[in-house]
């Protein structure tokens, strides 16, 4: 199984859907980062030598943001929209959907479970006082 950037890659799949397990590369990024390697994409992860993984590592490394670095840059981007109150910010801060998807249904990702309310009964009045009670005070 071969290790790149820091992730195990399996080794029965082909390597560009290999390196889509990688986070920040999908397979679109994978087939260019293995054309500049010279490595045919059809190549399963066991068949992988020791100098094509680090010819696709250099590559890595060199032109991508990946795994904590770009989670730690997404994350710094929207506590800054979260800091300056934009729409997007209070969006995130609500944990509401952000691209202006509907709400009045079926945003039950971000909002979580429903929460049932169940009819609630009304309060009894206080008994009326009787109208001849009411005119001997």
């Amino acid at each position: 199984m071969p290790r790149i950037v820091g992730v195990d890659i399996p080794k029965e799949k082909k390597i560009y859907a290999g390196l889509a397990y990688i986070y920040g590369i999908g397979q679109a990024s994978a087939l260019k980062i293995l054309q500049q390697a010279g490595i045919s994409p059809d190549v399963r992860g066991k068949n992988l030598t020791e100098d094509e993984v680090s010819r696709i590592t250099a590559i890595i490394q060199k032109d991508h943001k990946t795994e904590g670095v770009l989670r730690r840059e997404i994350g710094i981007n929207i506590k800054r929209l979260m800091d300056i109150q934009s729409y997007r910010g209070l969006r995130h801060k609500r944990s509401l959907p952000v691209r202006g998807q509907r709400t009045r249904t079926n945003a039950r990702t971000r909002k979580g479970p429903k929460k049932t309310i169940g009819a609630q009964r009304k309060k009894e009045a206080a008994p009326a006082k009787k109208p001849a009670e009411a005119a001997k005070k």
